[in-house]
């Protein structure tokens, strides 16, 4: 690879269109419009996770109840089954689910990892078993980019060579980046419909600050739609994480949006917005809901504990959530104790702390961009932290040193 970025080979379309409104004048925050080809996506953004073209627990109506204008799909799922003949045959996975707003959709090249033992990676692209039957199969960016045209989604992902943070192989982690720079070279040429999906580039280059800043100009100067930042996630430090935010976000087009992939607690959101990054997602909400957990501003309740049995509050109060809105506004009035009572007996109990949780990381994105455009926001973090923790002394160190790098100090007065 040249040391230098190397020039696009040819300019690819962009069906989406950024319009960046505010950005914070402390921090790196940034309050957006993403305008896609199934409507437009206040930014920054949760995106929930519909893995298999479904978001567990809840149907598309009651997702959309939630505000949800963007979840994703998994590429690797969709192709095993339906697979690709009947998703070409029913014009996508739009149709296929009955979601008439917008999807994303990784490349499938994670899930061949980190899911399958017997998976390599080699130039042409990743070698595993078929989890069915066992037989050799291949994903390539070829491949990938086929299976996400037939998708039909408005956001595509290039397959990407995913090594996890916590490698101590700098080798394998330098080969891993510049491979996937080659590998978004073969996913622009395989693209078919740049004209209406819109294919992100991921950066990649572990913890190193240096490979990220070379996999930055190399993947910049392809001028894709949309960038990700990837590999994270993974067990790293939390501290080694937001350097890796704020390097990128640091190098990246202000016109662009950002995507940080899977990222899902809410301090990890409030934080990475405040380094300037504005899409993120994670299977974490809808998956601590079918333990029993809700998530509210003071942190987790795990509905399970005997300490719910006779609380009669909502899950939330105050939450617009139809599961914790009162019966005479429409909602279902549901409780606390209703919900112990539930909780790991009932799928229905799953069911009614998913719409919960996932309306709470939506509201939280949609308070956090209000607080951008009103200029608010280092008040907005030091409120959010003072419910989640309480004291200061509780506050994490992590993000403490991150947020007083962009100029909020979470410990003044």
């Amino acid at each position: 690879m040249a040391t230098e970025a190397t020039p696009p080979r040819r300019k690819m379309p962009s069906a989406l269109t950024f319009d960046l409104h505010k950005k914070c004048s402390t921090t790196k925050a940034r309050a957006s419009t993403l305008h896609l080809p199934h409507g437009s996506v206040p930014l920054p953004i949760f995106m929930p996770v519909a893995t298999q073209a479904s978001l567990k627990g809840l149907t598309y109506d009651q997702l959309k109840q939630t505000g949800c204008m963007l979840c994703l799909n998994n590429t690797y799922h969709l192709g095993l089954k339906p697979g690709q003949e009947v998703l070409d045959e029913v014009g996508g996975a739009h149709k296929l689910q009955g979601w008439d707003r917008n999807i994303l959709t990784d490349s499938g090249g994670f899930q061949m990892v980190s899911l399958l033992k017997l998976a390599k990676v080699t130039e042409e692209g990743v070698r595993f078993l078929s989890p069915h039957d066992g037989t050799p199969m291949l994903l390539t960016p070829e491949h990938s980019i086929s299976l996400q045209n037939s998708i039909g989604s408005d956001i595509i992902m290039q397959l990407d060579d995913v090594i996890a943070t916590t490698s101590p192989d700098r080798d394998r982690i330098h080969e891993a980046m510049e491979r996937s720079v080659r590998w978004l070279d073969r996913c622009i040429d395989a693209h078919k419909y740049p004209e209406r999906q819109n294919l992100f580039c991921i950066i990649q280059g572990g913890l190193d600050l240096e490979l990220r800043k070379q996999c930055c100009a190399e993947m910049v100067a392809r001028d894709t739609p949309g960038i990700a930042i990837g590999g994270l996630s993974g067990g790293e430090a939390k501290e080694e994480f937001c350097k890796v935010v704020d390097t990128c976000t640091g190098l990246l087009p202000e016109h662009k949006p950002r995507y940080v992939m899977g990222v899902g607690y809410p301090e990890d959101l409030v934080v990475a917005v405040a380094l300037g990054a504005d899409m993120f997602d994670c299977v974490w909400p809808t998956r601590t809901a079918r333990f029993g957990n809700a998530v509210v501003p003071s942190g987790n309740l795990n509905l399970r504990h005997k300490s719910f049995a006779e609380d009669f509050r909502p899950i939330q109060e105050g939450c617009s959530c139809s599961s914790c809105r009162p019966r005479e506004q429409g909602g279902l009035g549901i409780t606390r104790a209703y919900l112990h009572h539930l909780a790991a007996k009932e799928t229905v109990g799953a069911h009614l702390l998913t719409i919960h949780n996932v309306h709470y990381l939506l509201s939280l994105m949609g308070s956090a961009r209000q607080a951008i455009l009103e200029d608010r926001y280092p008040a907005f973090l030091r409120e959010f932290f003072d419910n989640l923790y309480g004291d200061k002394a509780k506050f994490p160190e992590w993000a403490v040193t991150a947020l007083r790098g962009v100029g909020v100090d979470l410990l003044a007065d």
